[in-house]
């Protein structure tokens, strides 16, 4: 069976530096994959690839058995493929619920909808309540008529989230999800993703927070220097060698190996 996700020999360049080397990944429908390596091991840059906000230079990127990596941004969203950002920018001027559905794929009339005006669309009735479900999923409701904008940093993680899932994507791919978090909305979001998973979310998650890779992650990718050089259970990290080199460096991997 074809993997959900495929990237083949992907290789990108700025200028003369080389962010991305020969990279080839696969995820498979229904797991949680932690993209984990050092600052500079190329791991945005894979996310942006995958995505469309970066063209590749070489190689392939496909999502259930098609190419996505010639199509604009907005089309691998149409396709399947929905993300988040780090630092999560919210407009001022509507609220919680307003953003989740201005997020929706069927946004004809959203205005009309937004205003309570008798020319909502049944479409737009059900962005509204898909809107309210995944807003009460992941624990945003107290605040759904806040300012989307007033929220804590944690809260507009969970909103991009929310966000993310309103095109019903199949596959989710979050950029630190849990960085600068307070430790109770971290507990809300590492809940939030597993009972996703157990629906059936395929996820890939760039994150620094190895406690957060062990809880969530069936399996980890490392990153350096642009290549991969492990693929592993999160519980495999801290004996693979490769990792050590990638994150403490080849002298004190053999000074840890000694030891």
């Amino acid at each position: 069976m074809t993997a959900l996700l495929e990237v083949q020999h992907v290789a990108k360049a700025f200028g003369g530096n080389r962010v991305l080397r020969d990279v080839g990944l696969a995820v498979e429908r229904g797991e949680i994959v932690g993209l984990l390596g050092p600052n500079g091991s190329g791991k945005s840059t894979l996310l942006n690839t995958i995505t469309g906000f970066e063209a590749i230079d070489a190689g392939s990127i496909a999502l259930d058995g098609r190419r996505i990596d010639r199509l604009p941004a907005h089309r691998i969203v149409a396709a399947g493929v929905a993300r988040t950002f780090q630092l999560p920018s919210m407009p001022k001027k509507m609220s919680v619920i307003e953003v989740a559905m201005a997020a929706a794929t069927q946004r004809h009339g959203v205005l009309d909808t937004l205003l309570g005006t008798r020319a909502a669309t049944q479409a737009e009735r059900a962005a509204r309540d898909k809107a309210a479900a995944l807003l009460d999923e992941l624990l945003l409701t107290p605040v759904r008529d806040l300012a989307a904008a007033s929220l804590s940093g944690g809260q507009k993680k969970l909103l991009g989230i929310v966000c993310a899932l309103m095109g019903d994507p199949a596959l989710l791919m979050l950029d630190e999800p849990t960085a600068g978090v307070h430790p109770n909305l971290r507990n809300d979001i590492v809940k939030a993703l597993q009972r996703l998973n157990a629906q059936g979310m395929t996820i890939v998650i760039v994150e620094h927070d190895m406690h957060f890779i062990r809880e969530v992650c069936t399996r980890c990718v490392v990153l350096d220097r642009g290549e991969i050089v492990a693929s592993c259970r999160p519980a495999e990290l801290a004996s693979n060698p490769r990792v050590l080199e990638a994150y403490l460096g080849a002298s004190a991997q053999r000074e840890a190996e000694a030891a």
